[in-house]
């Protein structure tokens, strides 16, 4: 979640390529990173300011859509939707030991019930599992 070398090898929806451009992890900092789809015909930029960070626990941050600056953008602005005002959501990211592994509770608020988010979330979270198994399991 916080490292920029690692973040775009699960992040994302299944084939799309992920460039962080900025992944500054402290209180107030910012995030500004590119999804690419696997035709490439497009970038979606998406930036965000980190709001609470506690290491292996809690991790906080908006999410939006942006322009390459990292200024936010409405839906409206991006090609999809009527919609002229900001979009700004939240990520929470809650991490538990729990038997010897990590629970992890995902929660993103203020997405439009229409949007295909929570398909993207699902396929970059078994991204994340089957990164994070191939990245404990030890050399043979």
């Amino acid at each position: 979640w916080t490292d920029a070398e690692e973040y775009p090898k699960w992040y994302g929806p299944n084939g799309f390529t992920v460039t962080v451009v900025e992944m500054d992890v402290r209180v107030g900092g910012r995030r500004l990173l590119y999804m690419m789809p696997p035709d490439k015909n497009m970038k979606i930029w998406t930036t965000g300011e980190y709001k609470e960070i506690m290491p292996n626990a809690r991790l906080v941050y908006t999410d939006c859509p942006a322009d390459e600056a990292g200024n936010v953008q409405s839906l409206a602005a991006m090609g999809m939707g009527d919609d002229t005002s900001p979009m700004i959501t939240e990520v929470t990211v809650l991490l538990e030991a729990v038997d010897g592994r990590t629970k992890m509770v995902l929660t993103h608020a203020g997405i439009p019930a229409d949007s295909p988010g929570a398909s993207g979330w699902e396929q970059a979270l078994d991204k994340m599992v089957a990164y994070a198994e191939r990245s404990l399991v030890p050399d043979a």
